[in-house]
């Protein structure tokens, strides 16, 4: 299929982090767009302010008439994550043309020299920088990225004046084998932990997803892949392409005199052409060292030049909730991220350690899916030891129904922390408000967001009137 004969594109879900980028891109070409979401988002209202037709109901009667009248002039892109009983999706599977959002990024990728991130944890901040390093040397680059970029509020990256981009970078998503329909000319695999059991049932079949992820590279291309990833895939992956070892402790392109400061780490870039001194990212974390030394490498690559890429990386404000710091005042540290694997967990507290290492730790933890938090409890447990307390928020569904004996309790016995506690969503302020946090971390890919504009209001507010 081509996307000729498509006049309009209806998105279902068209509230996803992923689903909004494409929708955005479709608008951009010129499309009509509109589309259902299950409830109202500071996202949504973005698209809408763009032009975008959306309604919250499961209902055909809330499809915009135009979108009515010639079906097969319409393309329907939906997402997994709507349920199979949606009024809507029964609806359009009966009289219109229906694609996976995976299926029309991989139509896109097709079309454009492509750059495709994949990582059970990294990719969406590896992708957004590899995207702003490209683009603030010049390089005409489209990115369709997992998370709103801090630089350009969108998680859509457009080529400026130009239309056409000759670069194209992608976040490549594992869920449901979604990245397999990509095209890409270069791949980079930021880690490959076993995650989404649900989905691929253990950990061989996710390795051999990322395997055959990597085998979708053409012969020219390039794959740029982090040690550990590399060592649990097997050395031997059966292409032609180059491959790019990176990592921090990596005996290819590494990091050398890292310097975690408050607020940034500082770092030395040893690639196997160039060595770039005194980077500073402003985007903290050991985790995000390693995700610059891929983008870094793609950049050089790419002939962006050195003094090119210590703009970039000094320029990069990251990606919203990927260790995005709310407060920095010393005693009132407020940070917020996605993280919700017990990898991704133990790479942002390590991080926040070593940037406040006198200070007391606390972090809010909501558990994303009853699968993996069964599947990875121990993990959980331990990862979330490294807090000197730790809060837990009950378990976000998602699309799952709950599981009997599987709740954020179960995790509590593992915690070696000084205090350990479980509550409510509604009594996360109050809580804050008698145990006054000196470095506050809040984690969690469910609606645990809805929580940090008030945490932030709250925490700035201490720092104005001098709290201790």
């Amino acid at each position: 299929m081509t996307f000729k004969g498509i006049n309009k594109v209806y998105f279902l879900g068209i509230g996803g982090i992923g689903m909004s980028a494409l929708a955005r891109w479709f608008r951009h070409e010129g499309y009509p767009v509109a589309g259902y979401d299950k409830t109202p988002s500071p996202l949504t209202e973005e698209l809408e302010k763009e032009g975008m037709l959306i309604s919250f109901t499961d209902s055909a009667a809330d499809i915009p008439f135009e979108f009515t009248t010639n079906p097969d002039e319409v393309l329907v892109v939906w997402t997994p994550a709507i349920p199979k009983d949606s009024v809507l999706l029964n609806f359009f599977q009966a009289h219109y043309q229906l694609k996976k959002r995976s299926e029309v990024l991989g139509m896109i990728t097709k079309d454009f020299y492509t750059i495709a991130v994949a990582g059970t944890h990294g990719k969406t901040s590896t992708s957004s920088l590899v995207a702003h390093l490209l683009k603030s040397a010049g390089k005409p680059v489209a990115a369709f990225l997992g998370g709103i970029t801090q630089n350009y509020n969108s998680n859509l990256i457009l080529p400026g004046k130009s239309k056409e981009a000759t670069l194209v970078v992608v976040e490549a998503d594992e869920f449901d084998r979604s990245f397999l329909r990509l095209h890409p000319n270069e791949a980079v695999v930021t880690s490959a932990d076993p995650d989404h059991l649900d989905i691929y049932g253990d950990e061989a079949t996710i390795l051999n997803g990322f395997r055959d992820f990597i085998k979708l590279l053409d012969r020219k291309g390039k794959l740029y892949i982090q040690t550990h990833a590399w060592y649990r895939l097997g050395e031997n992956l059966g292409i032609s392409a180059g491959i790019r070892e990176y990592g921090l402790r990596s005996s290819g392109i590494h990091a050398e005199n890292i310097i975690a400061k408050p607020g940034i780490f500082l770092f030395d870039y040893i690639g196997t052409k160039v060595q770039i001194k005194g980077l500073e990212l402003h985007i903290p974390g050991f985790h995000n060292v390693e995700n610059a030394l891929a983008a870094i490498a793609i950049a050089v690559d790419h002939g962006v030049t050195e003094d090119q890429i210590r703009t970039g990386i000094k320029s990069f404000r990251g990606v919203k909730r990927r260790f995005e710091i709310h407060s920095s005042v010393p005693g009132h540290i407020y940070i917020d991220d996605y993280a919700h694997h017990p990898e991704e967990i133990k790479a942002c507290l390590s991080s926040v350690r070593a940037m406040y290492p006198a200070s007391r730790l606390t972090v809010i933890f909501q558990p994303h899916l009853f699968t993996r938090t069964r599947d990875f409890a121990p993990g959980f447990s331990e990862s979330l030891s490294l807090a000197d307390e730790v809060v837990l928020l009950d378990i976000y569904p998602a699309r799952e129904l709950p599981i009997e004996g599987v709740t954020s309790s179960m995790l509590l016995e593992g915690i070696h922390a000084d205090k350990k506690t479980l509550i409510s969503k509604a009594q996360v302020m109050d809580y804050l408000k008698e145990s006054q946090p000196q470095v506050l971390v809040t984690m969690g890919a469910g609606d645990i967001d809805r929580l940090v504009p008030g945490i932030a209001a709250w925490t700035n507010s201490r720092t104005k009137s001098g709290e201790a």
